[in-house]
This record gives C-alpha cells, sequence and structure tokens, in this order.
C-alpha cells in the first residue's frame, strides 16, 4: 500500500530506499534510520518503505515531518496453509543440520520466503526505480540479497543494527548459531553491508574467511548522536541514569537493580533513574519492591526530551548484556556524564579506557564500579566524555553514508 500513489520521481536526483519493518513507533534502531534518512533526503530522493500498518503514521515523530521522505506500507499477500507447511520443511531440515555451502543456503533463502512473498516485495521495491536499497536489520537485508538477482543494476545495502554475537551467539534470541552460515552467505551477495563497529565487521570476516568467500564488502560505519544535547551535566545530583527498552536478557536492567542494592548498603544518598518502557517493565518494578527501594530508584516512561535526565544525573550506567551500538553512551557524554558499562566490544571501541567497565553479567562487578564511581575525579571525567562525543556528530557520519552511497 503506497499513501502516495501519484509520486513523481525526480530525473536527477538519486533514488534511495530504506527498507525496514518500521519507523512509525519508539526505538533506537527507528530513530537513527529516521535521522539518517532525513539528511541524506537534503540530497537525495528518499523512500521509506515500511511494514507499519499506515494508521501508525505520525511524521512528527523524530522530526520526519522536516523531510521530504516518501513512504510506503507494505504487507505480504497471503499465502495458504499447505504451502506455508511445506515451506517449512526444508527450512526445518536445514536449521537441524546447519549446513554450510552455499547451494544449500540459497535453498534456505528461498524455502523460507516463499514466492508469493517474493514477488510482492520484488514488484514493490521495482516499482520505485531505486540506484540503492538499504535493508535495515539483518532479516530484511538477507531478504535483499535473496532479490539481488532480479534487482539489476540497483546498489544493495545490508544495515546491521545487532552486534554479531547477539545474532549468532548460543544463547541468541534473535536469530541463533543454526543461521550463521545462512547469512554469510546471503550478506556475501550484496555490495556492502554495513556494521556498527570494528569487532563485529572482524566476526563478519572471520566467518566469510571460513566458508572461503573471498570478497570483504563488510564496513563499519558508526551510528550518529541523533538528538541536539541539552544542559551538561553539574555534576552534583547524585544520580545514576540508565536508558532504554525493557526487554528481556538486553539491556540488563535486572543487574543493574540488584548490583544498586548491593551498593545501597554502605550508601544512603544516591539514587538511580531508569528511563523506558517495555515487557520487562513489571518484573523490574516488583524486583525494586522486593529490593525495598521504592525511594532509591524510579522507573520513568520515554519521553521526547531524554536531555532532561541526562542534564540532571550524575553518572551514566550501561549494564546491558549485548548492544550493536550503544547510542546512548553517546548522548550521555554529549551531556558531559562518565560512564560505568558492561565490557562489550562496542563500549570499547566508543569509549577507550575513559569508562569504568565491569564484566558482562557480573553484579558484584557493577557494584563496585557504582560505588568507584562516586569518588571519581569528574570534571576531568567529564571533559574527557564531551569530547569523545563530538566524534559522532552528525555530519561526520553522514558523510561516510554519502561516501557509500
Amino acid at each position: 500500500m503506497n499513501n502516495k500513489p501519484n509520486i513523481v520521481y525526480s530525473t536527477s536526483m538519486k533514488r534511495i530506499c530504506f527498507l525496514t519493518d518500521s519507523i512509525f513507533s519508539i526505538g533506537g534502531v527507528q530513530r537513527v534510520t529516521a535521522v539518517i534518512a532525513k539528511e541524506l533526503s537534503k540530497s537525495y530522493d528518499v523512500t521509506i518503505v515500511t511494514f507499519d500498518n499506515p494508521a501508525s503514521q505520525n511524521t512528527t515523530l523524530y522530526g520526519l515531518s522536516e523531510s521530504s521522505i516518501n513512504y510506503h506500507f507494505f504487507s505480504y499477500p497471503y499465502i495458504n496453509k499447505l504451502k506455508r507447511q511445506i515451506s517449512k520443511v526444508y527450512s526445518g531440515f536445514y536449521r537441524k543440520m546447519q549446513l554450510k555451502g552455499r547451494i544449500a543456503s540459497n535453498l534456505y533463502a528461498y524455502s523460507s520466503f516463499p514466492s508469493e512473498l517474493r514477488q510482492a516485495l520484488i514488484q514493490e521495491l521495482l516499482q520505485g526505480q531505486y540506484d540503492t536499497i538499504i535493508g535495515v536489520h539483518a532479516p530484511l537485508a538477507a531478504r535483499l540479497a535473496t532479490l539481488q538477482p532480479l534487482l539489476k543494476g540497483v546498489r544493495c545495502i545490508g544495515w546491521i543494527h545487532n552486534s554479531y554475537d547477539a545474532l549468532f551467539s548460543p544463547s541468541s534470541t534473535y536469530i541463533g548459531p543454526q543461521l550463521e552460515y545462512h547469512y554469510a552467505h546471503q550478506m556475501h551477495k550484496l555490495d556492502r553491508v554495513v556494521v556498527l563497529c570494528q569487532y563485529d565487521a572482524q566476526k563478519w570476516n572471520d566467518t566469510y574467511n571460513r566458508l572461503g568467500l573471498s570478497l570483504q564488502n563488510i564496513i563499519v560505519i558508526h551510528n550518529p548522536l541523533t538528538l541536539i544535547p541539552g544542559q551538561p551535566s553539574q555534576g552534583t545530583s547524585k544520580r545514576f541514569l540508565a536508558v532504554g527498552r525493557m526487554s528481556h536478557l538486553h539491556k540488563g536492567f535486572d543487574l543493574l537493580i540488584d548490583a544498586f542494592h548491593i551498593f545501597t548498603k554502605t550508601n544512603k544518598d544516591w539514587k538511580l533513574d531508569i528511563v523506558g518502557e517495555g515487557p520487562e517493565e513489571q518484573i523490574l518494578r516488583k524486583k525494586i519492591d522486593e529490593c525495598g527501594l521504592q525511594q532509591r530508584v524510579y522507573i520513568h516512561p520515554f519521553t521526547s526530551n531524554i536531555q532532561e535526565y541526562y542534564s540532571h544525573a550524575q553518572v551514566y550506567v550501561l549494564s546491558s548484556r549485548w548492544e550493536g551500538f550503544g547510542l546512548v553512551l553517546v548522548e550521555a557524554m554529549a551531556h558531559g556524564l562518565p560512564v560505568v558499562s558492561s565490557d562489550l566490544p562496542t563500549s570499547r571501541e566508543i569509549m577507550g579506557d575513559i569508562a569504568l567497565y565491569f564484566d558482562v553479567g557480573n553484579v558484584g562487578q557493577l557494584s563496585q564500579r557504582l560505588k568507584e564511581a562516586t569518588k571519581i575525579d569528574w570534571n576531568t571525567k567529564s571533559s574527557e566524555a564531551i569530547k569523545i562525543a563530538r566524534q559522532f556528530e552528525l555530519n561526520t557520519i553522514v558523510c561516510q553514508w554519502n561516501d557509500l552511497i
């Protein structure tokens, strides 16, 4: 479904398409996609093809109304139950056997993406006469790779927002190790695959090498600072801050609450603000109650003015079990906040040695780092944080996207 059926395409500007699950909902990927698309729309004819329900369209979200972006709302056609069952047979076999070959991967690509769905999506993409199509997130990037032979002359790019480990580790809740080689074969077909840090680039290239795939199409483009910073923190509030979606086994807010509970045994002053929403919220609220922290830990809903929380915090805490790119770290540092962080490759790449790190999932270490954070040379750490955040300013990142396109 297209809400602009009579679009007259420019003949002088390159046409860029972002193919994404959602743009009109709250989330880090949506926000980054919107910001990059908005900036590129100043130089290109940009369309976002989204699986959102048309009724959800809200172009005031992320300032999209300030741009000339076109929107197409796409949905797959229905396929009958028998066809769906047949398509699952080889898909299940491939996952179980964990085959490594290119031919087996291509068969899986088609069996898991039935012809009716492929034809519908290819028709949608061909009608836009795009010069470049960017598949946002690994699953859509893989489907774009499956369609690439029919998109002759179109530059196809995958944009991977999850870390490699989050996608393919044995504990992954996203894809899992059964499809690691399949995704490598499919991503290898694309003209470029954008990942968010050097660690992930190396992991993809290592898998390519194991499969004997010579072409190295992986490039690194960091996510930009997507907000205008508010007032710098004064470093006097005695408040820790954490921001993010409350989803299972991701942001580690459960770990943070446990660590803060230990911290409060020897500290009576500092408080913790958590800004976010999601399926884990009630579990976290129950944990706060069980720990008797109702007057020390506060959960706040997402807000379009998150800068207020950064400005009034003293230390930012990233307790994530994994991150594709810790954009909240850049936002926090742009407000002058020192950081306590899980020791993740992305965190190290963003902050170097200026943060206080703890082993991922280690509640005892996190509690100790919280204690240490209350005694740091705050002004020095704050100045270092602001300096690092400037490396991720929007203009710098958009120049890299322009070079790519």
